[in-house]
Formats: structure tokens, sequence, C-alpha cells
């Protein structure tokens, strides 16, 4: 019997991806291993491979489909001795299961931004309209009835080409697109403001989608507090320069480097800051995992250095400098870019004095790190001149108080100040 192929689950918190590439086309001969496509997520492209043994007898989704739903078929495989004729056997699709009325997302769950779905979309006669977002939201502000339209894409869905020619109803008030499905989180669509041809409209891609919901999510759900302080870094300044010195050919030491580390060392010291909030429970991790926030094109990612407490400087560099590398070019496996016990983002690098970060779930933690620059100091009642970084962390309340998070700063600072203490 004919094998369905399905768009797979790259990662937990996947829900649709856009297939990239096929590197099978209909009637190849495939073996289980081999890789038949890529994948795009909002992280990572990641390669595809067969389960099975067979004959790709069918590729239902076209190269480039963005937004394709995690369970859905792509392709149909036919098992040795098969034709085409057997494909009117194949399995059909999962279908949603049928409602009688739309129901109201939880407010976390709530599409945000122009991927919401308009309301009139939702239902016809009892079952889902398939359509993408952007055909959805164009047919809310152009009052284009979506039950009415023959769609093109796979499996029958609606796409913004299928619009074209439909007829139009009513041009909606400003009034009414302010309230109308295809409004921002906020409940103001900014295009209400603006006539049309004055800005160009980019639609959102995955990666932006993402950190769009899950940042909305973090501020809403995550009662943030900030403590900031002030580290002088001239010692540790001092250090790394003669350790480049006599570094291994292709490694030099950065700022950040030292930074994972005494953010490592710190967390070991006080451990109750590498915890996660479970609801009913708090999870200590066994290991200080520190995610880094790497800027890309579209976005950001944090890959993940694992066991940072037990590795040294060179090597934390290495790791460090890699993971950025393949995820700029969106190589990264999602085992490196999820979980984590706490994060560092520096935009000291950009001359940013000072800011603060948005915890990045499921941690309880993130520290922002400013430019060192230098800054009059007073000590032993003398006034000099010394290299001061300021930085701040962002800490989950529900699992530290700000007495616990002052005794890791204070730890933080200590590695920082005098970093042959990260020898100890």
């Amino acid at each position: 019997m004919p094998v369905n192929i399905l768009m797979p689950a790259l990662s937990p918190t996947m829900e649709e991806g856009t297939l990239a590439k096929w590197h099978v086309k209909k009637g190849d001969k495939v073996s289980a291993g081999d890789v038949i496509a890529e994948i795009e997520t909002d992280k990572a492209t990641m390669e595809v491979e067969a389960v099975d043994e067979g004959i790709i007898g069918d590729i239902l989704v076209t190269e480039g489909t963005e937004g394709v739903p995690v369970n859905e078929v792509i392709a149909i495989l036919l098992e040795e001795g098969e034709d085409e004729s057997a494909l009117k056997h194949a399995a059909a699709p999962a279908k949603p299961e049928k409602k009688a009325a739309v129901e109201k997302p939880a407010d976390s769950e709530r599409p945000t931004g122009k991927d919401k779905p308009a309301p009139e979309a939702e239902v016809q006669k009892g079952e889902r309209i398939f359509a993408s977002p952007l055909a959805r939201r164009i047919a809310a502000q152009q009052g284009i009835d979506l039950g009415r339209i023959e769609g093109s894409g796979p499996h029958g869905r609606i796409v913004k080409a299928d619009l074209e020619g439909a007829p139009r109803g009513e041009t909606k008030s400003p009034e009414k697109k302010q309230a109308a499905a295809s409004a921002p989180a906020s409940g103001i669509d900014p295009r209400v403001f603006y006539e049309e041809g004055t800005y160009e409209e980019v639609p959102l891609d995955g990666m932006r989608k993402t950190i769009a919901r899950r940042l909305t999510q973090a501020m809403q759900e995550i009662p943030h507090f900030y403590l900031t302080v002030d580290c002088r870094l001239d010692e540790l300044l001092g250090a790394r320069a003669r350790l480049n010195e006599e570094a291994p050919e292709g490694v030099k030491l950065s700022v950040n480097d030292f930074l994972i580390r005494a953010a490592a060392l710190a967390l070991v010291k006080v451990p109750d800051v590498n915890v996660s909030f479970a609801g009913d429970a708090l999870l200590k991790h066994k290991s200080a995992d520190i995610g880094i926030a790497v800027a890309i094109d579209g976005g950001l990612i944090t890959p993940i250095i694992r066991n940072a407490e037990k590795k040294g400087l060179v090597e934390i560099s290495q790791e460090a400098k890699s993971l950025s590398v393949r995820a700029r070019d969106k190589k990264l496996k999602p085992s490196e870019y999820e979980g984590g016990s706490f994060s560092i983002s520096n935009l000291g690098m950009f001359g940013i004095k000072h800011f603060t970060a948005v915890i990045n779930p499921p941690q309880a933690a993130i520290l922002a790190v400013g430019a060192g620059e230098e800054r009059p100091v007073v000590k032993n009642g003398k006034a000099k001149v010394a290299t001061v970084m300021t930085v701040t962390l962002s800490c989950d309340h529900r699992a530290i108080d700000g007495a616990l998070g002052a005794r890791f700063l204070d730890a933080f600072k200590s590695y920082v100040e005098y970093p042959a203490r990260m020898l100890l």
C-alpha cells in the first residue's frame, strides 16, 4: 500500500515549515536514509531522510511552499511492485475535526499581526476553509468571501493568486479595519493611519513571526524584574591580551568568551538561579547551559554552549564561533538552540551602554551586557579612570527573588573583575 510522506516535526515547538527543496522527483527510487528534501523552520534548514524504500509516486507540495503544517502529506511513496494505479488507494491525509463554531483561542495562543486569520474564513457549512495567512488577511481587508473561492494550492488550499479577480465586498472603514481580525495583538492596525503607497509592506517570515509570538508571550506571562551592576574590566582585558599572545593558532579569545565562563561559574556558585519555572515546581538544572544571542538576517537565535562550567576559555571560544557561523547559515540542529538554562545578550560590540533583555522561555534569567568604556571611578578616596561595563540581569520573579539575583551578580562580578579566580 502506498506510504504517505508527512511534513516532519523537526523540533518540539515546530507547527509548520517551508518546503525549501526537493532532492527527488516523481519516479525516483529511494532507499531508507536517502535525503529527499530540505525543510526550513523558523530557525534552521534541515534535511529530511526517507524512512522506507520505494519509488516516489507523487509530490503533493511543491518547492518553495511556505506554511506547510506538520503532518501534512507532502509526497507519496510507492512500495515494491506498486505502480501509479495504486495512488488512488493512498491513505487520505487527516482532516481537522469539524466544528460547529469557531473556538476562541486563549490569550497565549491568539494569533498576532498579519498572520491572524479572518473569522469569516474559518467555518463554511461546518468545515474549515484552508487558506494561507496572507490570503486570509487580504480577504478580510477586501471583503472577499473565501467560501466561494476554489484554491489552487496543496490540497485545495487558497493562496494569494486565487483572489485575483474575486468579487470584493465593501471597503472597510478605518474603524472596522481597526477591529478586523487582521489587527495585531494591540488591537490597532497601523495601516489604518497611512495612505496606501506611502509605505512598503514586508510580510513576516517564519522567524519574525516566532520571535513576535514568543517574546509577546514572555512579556505577558513572565513577571520580569531587573538588577544592574557595573563591572571593571581592566584586569580581564589585560589577561585576554596576554592569553591571546600564547593561544593556539586560529584562536582569539573575546571578552564574551570570558563572560560566558564567568556566568557559568556564577551559576555553579549560586545554583538557585540556574532554574526553570514549571508551574508547580522549579527545575534545578545540573549543568550551566549558556545561550548566546546571535543576530542573523531577519531576527536572532540563541545557540547553547552545553556544560559551559566544565569548559575552558579556548573550548568556549571555538564552540561559540562554530555555533555563531552555523546559526547565520541556518544550519543549527534543534538540540543546539532549544532549552538551555541561562542566556547572555551582548550589545556592547554595537556601542550600547545599557539595556534590558527579554527572558527566553523556558529559562528564568538573561544577562544583558553593555559596552566597556572608560569612566571615572573612585577608590580609596581617589579618582582614577577605569574601563567599566554595565550588565543587567532580567529575572523571572516566579523563580528568582531580588536577593538571589543580587548574589548571582556579585559572583559574576567577582569573576569578571578578578579573572584569575576562574582558574580555582
